[in-house]
């Protein structure tokens, strides 16, 4: 936290990250065919806009997130950090993250498969993101 009490910004895009890694590195995407992703995506742009201060009190908060757009090597995904447990809640934190599934073998930009598409448009905004 900072001096003010409120989370700060690295703390911030960790709690994100830590959202997104529990969504592409975890069992669901495996039991989907996109285990790659957890073998390699990288975080090619980052974007993060503050609305409101979140307070660092030991309170639960909610990160929702959803694909907003995908493309054969790319993909983007966008944040709603709440203050609080609930989707009411209100969003004090928005962000998004341009990903490109990376090849580490080959140490270069990879073409997503189908299975990773098709589990990524679950995650479209609209969908079951959450």
């Amino acid at each position: 936290m900072d001096a003010y009490g409120h989370v700060n910004h690295a703390s911030t895009v960790t709690l994100i990250e830590e959202a997104r890694v529990a969504l592409l590195f975890g069992e669901a995407a495996g039991h989907a065919g996109a285990e790659e992703l957890a073998k390699g995506v990288v975080v090619a742009r980052l974007v993060v806009d503050y609305h409101a201060p979140l307070v660092a009190s030991g309170a639960a908060i909610r990160v929702a997130l959803s694909v907003r757009e995908m493309r054969n090597a790319m993909f983007t995904m966008d944040y709603q950090v709440h203050s609080g447990p609930s989707e009411s809640d209100p969003v004090a934190v928005t962000a998004e993250t341009l990903l490109v599934p990376y090849d580490p073998v080959n140490n270069r930009p990879r073409r997503m498969s189908d299975a990773e598409k098709d589990f990524l448009a679950a995650w479209r905004s609209g969908s079951n993101g959450a």
